[in-house]
């Protein structure tokens, strides 16, 4: 029986057309690029494999649809940010690194929006910028500190600038907004649309992606699936989050969940009020994340962290759907726009996105295995998975186009705690960084539990 993908997001279910899955692997194959996964990593590493060398037969094995994952769900951010910071990349690679990887993702955004223009790909691609709020005093401190830290790294008011109350203000108005950085280095996708223009687009360059594939296990040159095996001389990780639910690599990254809701279309008349007409993306200063972007018909839709870290490392679809979380993010939603009234939540829903235990984002091939992997977004996916793909296109092909020298290149996460302690870990962070938010909130001082959390976890 087919499942309902379009319950799996807002994005996927406003897609045209049928999400019927491709057919299945339908035995043993052989092929030259073996990737496992079609989310964004997985579909940017063919499609740009295949610009390189048309020649190249690529298989592309997918458990349920493309885009099915986090690629389908995420919040709809293609930014700069990278999850390592630029002082955790200096102290292992220098200076000179950390502001060329920043730059390459600067760089990134533009390509996203290059490829969808050039591909035809109808993802809503809008270039409208970042905005940073602050609504407490504590949030504010932080924001100050924030864009002294991009100035010491050099980066000036074209990339950040930082916006008075009035200022921000002018842009979006949202409630008890005390100031605010702007960052143009940043669009706004839909990103299911996104996930299955990519998909269709690598399809016509001809890579064959078989859905409905789960991927038992893989090793040097070959991916073991209930058709049989998939033989390769190069086989790519690309399953982000998912990768740690197969035998030996629980320890790979953390799933955490991430979920969102969605405002029915909103009347012209609260758009008059608020304004966002550069329809920016935007988060605050808060410990506990969120972030929100208005879609092209017209919704607030509005994400956040919060739901908690499984045992085991286990994915399953019930653990998508966190109540209380969404009751949470739709008290901020409130609190945020307090003239939406009683207009309805028409969407809820979640999804897992890998964390490495140093919050450090890495991609890496190794010819003589044949085996590569990128991954690790921390959240930050929908950008850096172009980069990510890429990047490995060039490794893989043997070309030099400048990327391979990045810092993320070859970096080795350390592996996580094995139970109970990741269990344990995790989640106390996660209930240390929201109870730094409520102390800040009733204090108007910044929180030291946060930053003492965020030093255990490695962030």
């Amino acid at each position: 029986m087919t499942r309902d993908y379009r319950a799996l997001s807002l994005w996927l279910d406003g897609l045209a057309g049928t999400l019927t899955p491709r057919p299945p692997l339908p035995g043993p194959i052989d092929v030259d690029v073996a990737v496992m996964g079609a989310g964004y990593t997985g579909l940017w590493t063919a499609y740009y494999l295949k610009k390189a060398d048309p020649a190249l037969r690529i298989a592309v094995l997918e458990k349920e649809i493309a885009g099915f994952g986090a690629s389908g769900r995420n919040g709809g951010w293609c930014s700069s940010f990278f999850a390592a910071s630029p002082g955790t990349i200096a102290a292992e690679f220098g200076r000179e690194a950390a502001v060329a990887m920043q730059r390459a993702m600067f760089a990134t955004v533009d390509e996203v929006g290059r490829v969808v223009a050039d591909e035809g790909i109808d993802a809503r691609y809008h270039k409208g910028g970042a905005l940073t709020f602050a609504t407490s005093e504590a949030q504010l401190s932080r924001l100050h500190e924030e864009i002294e830290h991009e100035r010491e790294w050099g980066f000036g008011e074209a990339d950040y600038v930082e916006l008075s109350a009035d200022e921000a203000t002018r842009r979006l108005r949202v409630e008890g907004c005390l100031g605010a950085i702007f960052s143009p280095h940043c669009a706004s996708v839909d990103p299911a649309r996104l996930a299955r223009g990519l998909a269709e687009t690598v399809e016509r360059l001809g890579v064959t992606i078989y859905e409905r594939t789960p991927v038992l296990s893989f090793s040097p040159h070959a991916v073991t699936t209930p058709a049989g095996v998939a033989t390769a001389g190069v086989v790519v990780d690309a399953l982000e989050g998912y990768v740690a639910t197969l035998p030996g690599h629980a320890r790979d990254v953390v799933p955490l969940y991430s979920v969102m809701i969605a405002s029915e279309p909103l009347p012209a008349s609260f758009w008059d009020g608020v304004g966002w007409s550069g329809r920016e993306v935007f988060g605050d200063e808060r410990q506990l994340i969120i972030y929100c972007m208005r879609t092209q018909d017209d919704r607030i839709a509005l994400g956040g962290r919060g739901a908690p870290y499984h045992f085991g490392s286990r994915i399953k679809d019930e653990y998508d759907l966190a109540p209380k979380v969404f009751a949470e993010l739709h008290e901020v939603m409130k609190s945020l726009f307090p003239t939406l009234g009683s207009a309805r939540i028409t969407h809820t829903w979640g999804g897992c996105l890998g964390v490495p235990r140093d919050w450090f984002t890495s991609v890496a091939y190794d010819a003589g295995t044949g085996m590569a992997r990128a991954g690790g977004y921390v959240g930050d996916g929908v950008s850096t998975t172009n980069l990510a793909g890429r990047t490995l296109a060039e490794l893989i092909a043997g070309a030099d186009h400048g990327l391979a020298g990045l810092p993320w290149v070859g970096h080795v996460s350390p592996r996580w705690e094995p139970e109970p302690l990741r269990y344990l870990g995790v989640n106390l962070a996660l209930l240390a960084m929201a109870s730094a938010d409520r102390a800040e909130a009733r204090s108007g001082k910044p929180s030291r539990r946060a930053d003492l959390t965020a030093r255990l976890i490695g962030r």
